[in-house]
């Protein structure tokens, strides 16, 4: 199986900058798109961050300018720069990751492609 755990959440000024991090962990033959996600107290949850395993990264229009996403494929870890926050940033932020992961199966080794999700982390952006 294979598990993300985010960190890097936090209560902030507003200004101020936090990184957050998402480690995969478990049997990953390769790590493909990776995301950041967002959801804020009655609000649908909405993509902030993506990155393709090509290196083309796409940004909700709200944090252009001013979040970054990035990844270690050596590490299994993107993560996300955010400076100058604002309190409208304030949300749990969750991770998510298109893994291709190894199977055995009766027929023999395989592998299988699914997109996993983390926790979530908290951040908070206060005025």
């Amino acid at each position: 199986q294979v598990h993300l755990v985010e960190s890097g959440g936090g209560l902030v000024q507003s200004g101020e900058s936090l990184r957050l991090s998402c480690a995969a962990s478990g049997r990953i033959f390769s790590i493909n798109a990776v995301g950041w996600y967002r959801q804020a107290p009655g609000k649908q949850r909405e993509v902030v961050a993506s990155l393709t395993i090509g290196g083309v990264t796409n940004y909700v229009d709200s944090v252009k300018g001013r979040f970054t996403i990035s990844r270690d494929i050596a590490k299994n870890t993107v993560y996300l720069q955010m400076n100058s926050l604002i309190p409208e940033d304030t949300a749990v932020y969750y991770c998510t990751m298109d893994v291709r992961y190894p199977v055995e199966t009766r027929m023999g080794a395989t592998t299988l492609q699914y997109d996993f999700w983390g926790q979530g982390t908290q951040v908070t952006v206060s005025s």
